[in-house]
């Protein structure tokens, strides 16, 4: 386990390349969304201004630092952050947990898909400032471009990308924060949106035409928090809550900044003209500097898209691991455990996040859409984080928390619920589609492990005694040293039919040694350890491996560690080769066998329930079109050889004919055709 509390300055730079690049590029678009609540601009007042800036900087204090700075980081499984570690943490407590974290999970993938869309046309949109003659349309090329280069340099890995773009994303906060003070100075009467009584006036004032739907544009300032959460692991907890007072000092300044540059301009003739398009961040940058912010401004939009990658590998990874969701290809891509590649994710975000620039075309028509969801992730990650907080502190500690928290969050669900109809049907659309996804893996997953309980498995010790003399058989050509079956093997030795089926039934496989390896991926993300039970024999070998939700399973690896273990502790036989070109090889060869269940036979299973047979079928294609189990257990270079089974092999009787009686009936008569005799005359009669 890393240690998570060791502060460098490699490491807090790293940890604003790669953490806050959501967040700290929100002040692109967040008052240009404050000023279109306004409906007009006789609305947009001194008193509106402050109001909306005192509202987003005690926003950014309540959900942001206190909720998950100081309080969820302390949430971490062993190092790792994000609401699939926080529900691995308390998944033991009841099983309905498992709904906030499926429905979170799906939330927040499905939200983060605008992230890069938004930040990266809001920034590349600063171009039409210039008088370079940029149209909407060339935005959006340039914006497309820019996004699938960051999609394809994804391999490169976190740790490369966080070390080139880190020093970037550090110039860009002190950017924003020069310049906002910059602009305060022209208007120091901004600093009393510091005051939390200023956000209270707004919210309520009738002077406010959005009333408490402005909460749905204020909440755009603090949507990067749970993705600052999920990168935890990424950077350590410690470098995050190091750099963040620096982070958040520059977001205040340059918010205050952009209110001080409206405030003194909200009456003129240019502000009245341009007031639906008018973007504050340009607006208040020197001319001489627009085109310094509008690259700036694009690098930081670039650096938001990374962080809502790599959070999204993150939870990914996490997500398989605790069965959440089916298996995919992942590959690490530096020293750091944390640092991942789920290629199958990266261009699925890809593909939506392409989709989503052309769909709604502007940053203002996003900006409407953006952050439904990422409220319903919020509220689920308080649920799971008040069951964490009853485990450590009790109940009078953690429901007075998630009251707190859980009510602020309802009320900003509520306000963004308008953002429903112009555009948030979009996300939730996707969120959907991958709430689904999670819901039949895990679910069709216990439907299945139900069934199978209740027919499906054998006790492998009856087959102890044909499994020996099969060994011994030298009748039957020898099948492999180590005959590796891939299954789960339960309590009692309970194993699947099929398994003994393949071994015995079929052309009966002979083996040296025969295994039955489960792997069983635990809560510990990098945890690596085995058992052997060699259950009362030489040559039958139940090896139970724990894996880490987050670690990848290499099995091929993890068998020839414990086969030389054993052959050193003399508890195998020998099984030096007669002939190899390795000097002095000890171990034999392996084949591992694959069962590859089909759901073909579940249409004539009438023992199952109609939705568990949709939930079992439909995982099982699911399962069939990712990753495959040989490269899931890094089995590409072994000796593999895959099965088709059906699903259940055992059936009930009723799914068998059944004879009825013998029915004696005579003999049919037979009758002879005479012969034709062209002589014969009664023939023709």
């Amino acid at each position: 386990m890393k240690n998570t509390n060791k502060i460098s300055l490699a490491g807090m730079i790293i940890a604003i390349g790669i953490v806050y690049g959501d967040i700290g590029t929100s002040p692109l678009y967040v008052m240009n969304a404050i000023i279109n609540d306004a409906k007009a601009p006789m609305n947009i007042t001194p008193a509106y201004v402050i109001g909306a800036i005192s509202l987003i900087f005690w926003t950014l204090m309540i959900i942001t630092t206190f909720k998950y700075v100081v309080l969820a980081m302390n949430a971490d499984n062993h190092g790792e952050g994000g609401i699939f570690s926080l529900y691995a943490l308390v998944k033991k407590n009841a099983k309905w947990l498992i709904i906030p974290a499926l429905v979170g999970g799906s939330s927040i993938l499905a939200d983060g898909t605008l992230t890069p869309a938004v930040t990266v046309t809001s920034a590349v949109e600063g171009l039409k400032n210039q008088n370079f003659g940029i149209n909407q349309h060339t935005v959006l090329i340039i914006t497309t471009i820019i996004l699938i280069l960051v999609f394809m340099s994804q391999h490169f890995g976190t740790a490369v990308i966080g070390r080139l773009l880190g020093p970037v994303m550090t110039l860009w906060f002190i950017f924003l924060g020069v310049f906002g003070v910059i602009n305060i100075f022209s208007y120091p009467q901004i600093i009393q949106a510091l005051n939390p009584l200023k956000a209270l006036e707004t919210l309520f004032s009738p002077a406010n035409k959005s009333r408490i739907f402005i909460l749905g544009s204020v909440f755009l300032a603090t949507t990067g928090a749970e993705a600052l959460y999920s990168d935890m692991g990424h950077v350590g907890r410690a470098n995050i809550r190091m750099t963040w007072p620096i982070v958040y000092t520059a977001l205040t300044l340059n918010y205050l900044g952009q209110g001080a540059w409206i405030i003194n301009h909200y009456q003129s003739q240019s502000f009245a003209t341009h007031f639906t398009s008018i973007n504050p961040f340009y607006g208040m940058l020197p001319n001489a500097w627009l085109i310094f912010g509008t690259i700036i401004a694009t690098l930081a939009a670039i650096i938001a898209s990374q962080a809502l990658i790599t959070g999204s590998f993150t939870l990914v990874s996490e997500a398989i691991g605790l069965k959440l969701l089916p298996r995919m290809i992942i590959k690490h891509t530096g020293n750091t455990k944390s640092q991942i590649y789920v290629p199958m994710v990266n261009w699925f975000l890809c593909a939506i996040t392409l989709s989503v620039v052309w769909y709604f075309g502007s940053s203002e028509k996003m900006e409407a859409a953006y952050g439904l969801a990422i409220t319903v992730t919020m509220l689920m990650t308080t649920i799971l984080l008040g069951e964490y907080m009853k485990d450590q502190y009790g109940s009078k500690v953690a429901i007075p928390v998630v009251l707190f928290f859980g009510s602020i969050e309802v009320v900003f669900f509520l306000a963004s619920m308008v953002k429903f109809v112009h555009g948030g049907y979009v996300t939730l659309f996707i969120m959907m589609i991958i709430l689904y996804v999670m819901w039949v893996w895990y679910f069709g997953n216990k439907a299945r492990e139900r069934y199978d309980q209740e027919s499906e498995y054998i006790d492998v010790m009856q087959y102890r005694d044909q499994l020996e003399k099969l060994s011994e058989d030298k009748s039957i050509p020898m099948y492999s040293t180590n005959l590796v079956y891939m299954t789960k093997m339960h309590d009692g030795y309970q194993i699947k039919r099929n398994v003994m089926y393949s071994i015995l039934d079929e052309d009966p496989k002979r083996a040296q040694v025969y295994w039955f390896v489960s792997v069983n991926e635990t809560d510990v993300p990098y945890e690596s350890n085995y058992t052997v039970d060699m259950m009362g024999t030489d040559n039958m070998v139940n090896v139970q491996l724990y894996i880490g939700f987050k670690k990848n399973q290499y099995i091929s690896t993890y068998l020839h560690q414990i086969v030389d273990n054993l052959l050193q502790q003399g508890i195998l036989q020998n099984q030096v080769p007669k002939y190899t070109t390795e000097k002095g090889r000890k171990i034999g060869n392996f084949r591992f066998v694959i069962i590859k269940e089909m759901p073909n036979d579940l249409v004539f299973n009438n023992s199952i329930k109609p939705l568990d047979r949709h939930m079992i079928r439909e995982r099982i294609y699911m399962q069939n079109l990712t990753a495959s189990p040989i490269n899931w257990f890094g089995l590409e270079f072994s000796d593999v050889v895959q099965e088709i089974s059906p699903l259940f092999i055992y059936k009930k009787i009723d799914d068998y004919l059944v004879q009825r009686e013998i029915v004696n009936r005579p003999k049919p008569t037979v009758y002879q055709i005479k012969p034709f005799d062209p002589d014969d005359k009664d023939f023709y009669k």
